[in-house]
């Protein structure tokens, strides 16, 4: 038996800058998400995590416990 699971890979990056104060949007922060893998910083400063533990990073910002 042959079970075909249709997956919708999620794609998106978006740049955080602060208000004029990068020179260039490729200097700035960012937060991309590419599937189940979500990559957060900029250059050679980044942090990579899966998605489940960005969601988890997320609720605990909302929440305020971060």
């Amino acid at each position: 038996m042959l079970t075909i699971v249709k997956r919708e890979v999620t794609k998106m990056k978006v740049i955080l800058c602060g208000g004029g104060t990068c020179e260039t949007v490729k200097n700035c922060p960012a937060v991309e998400i590419n599937g189940d893998v979500v990559t957060i910083g900029e250059d050679e400063n980044t942090c990579t995590l899966t998605l489940e533990q960005f969601n988890i990073m997320k609720e605990k910002i909302l929440a305020g416990e971060l």
